[in-house]
């Protein structure tokens, strides 16, 4: 197989195998198995949505895998490849979000994915393909030893590939996980890309198997560590409030969420990100010097977390 040759079966058995290694971890520590739910889409293709709610630990945790097919990509993935407009495509990816119970372990949110969109017969081109992912860490209490391990992780993972990929992947995830109405980052960040096949096929998707398999040793530390601490009715009141943060993000920016929506995707899948309880307030501001304040202050900033 040559380096520009693509594999997409190959993409397909990754990412079904790595939502069922996650589900099962994350299955050891909550104590409650997940609820999964296989779907059809109409216009070709499908998935697996797998979730946990009311669990032990976490208090909604979704994780969905798609594999969707089409004739005419939409808007939200031919912005950046208009070539692309009206080629039939393919679309995979695993994605989800991890909303805890405990205010004091953070949401996290991952997905990587596969596009392509095909050479039409009988027309001189190619495929148009490229991956997309990343991982972010989105704390309502910070921690700084969580913050460093988050982040060291996804530049350990990435490191065999490019000592660039860290530092460009953490910068684009900063800017896109950024509420631009309130000037505002969604949480402490990590890496996030997209349109990525600079490195061919083969490494490409080695690249998107590392990020992949990070995820379970980049989080699922920071939860042992967090869970058994104790809070009351004043976190979880700032935790609801820090959750609507989330929704604006995930319904006015995303474009995962723009794109299942326009592909006409099933919305009980494409919206299993969002928490559970939330709350707004008009203009709400910490109290000065509290710990709900130091999310703001220490947290909420662009920061290099591993002093590079």
């Amino acid at each position: 197989m040559s380096e520009q040759t693509i594999n997409p079966n190959a993409v397909y058995e990754y990412l079904q195998g790595l939502q069922n290694r996650i589900v099962e971890s994350v299955e050891l520590i909550d104590g409650k198995n997940f609820l999964n739910d296989s779907w059809q889409r109409p216009e070709g293709g499908g998935g697996t949505s797998c979730m946990l709610e009311e669990g032990n630990v976490f208090e909604r945790a979704g994780i969905g895998f798609s594999h969707v097919k089409g004739n005419k990509l939409p808007p939200a993935a031919t912005a950046a490849h208009p070539e692309a407009a009206g080629r039939p495509w393919e679309a995979m990816g695993v994605s989800l979000v991890f909303h805890p119970r405990n205010p004091y372990i953070p949401t996290v949110h991952m997905n990587v994915r596969f596009f392509v969109a095909k050479a039409q017969p009988g027309k001189d081109e190619q495929d148009i393909w490229w991956f997309g992912g990343g991982m972010d860490l989105t704390p309502y209490y910070g921690f700084e030893e969580d913050s460093v391990h988050f982040h060291r992780t996804c530049r350990d993972a990435l490191a065999p590939y490019g000592q660039d990929l860290y530092p460009s992947f953490k910068q684009h995830c900063d800017e896109y996980f950024h509420l631009k109405h309130r000037n505002e980052p969604r949480g402490i960040g990590g890496i996030f890309f997209d349109d990525f096949n600079k490195l061919g096929f083969e490494q490409s998707f080695a690249m998107l198997k590392a990020v992949g398999d990070a995820f379970v040793s980049a989080y699922l530390p920071i939860v042992q560590r967090r869970k058994e601490l104790g809070f009351g009715e004043r976190e979880r009141d700032f935790q609801a409030y820090r959750r609507g943060r989330y929704v604006e993000f995930n319904l006015v920016f995303d474009r995962g969420t723009l794109f299942g929506l326009q592909s006409n995707g099933r919305t009980e899948s494409i919206l299993l990100s969002m928490p559970p309880i939330v709350k707004w307030r008009y203009d709400w501001k910490p109290e000065a010097g509290s710990a709900e304040a130091k999310l703001y202050t220490d947290f909420l900033i662009d920061k290099n977390w591993l002093g590079l």
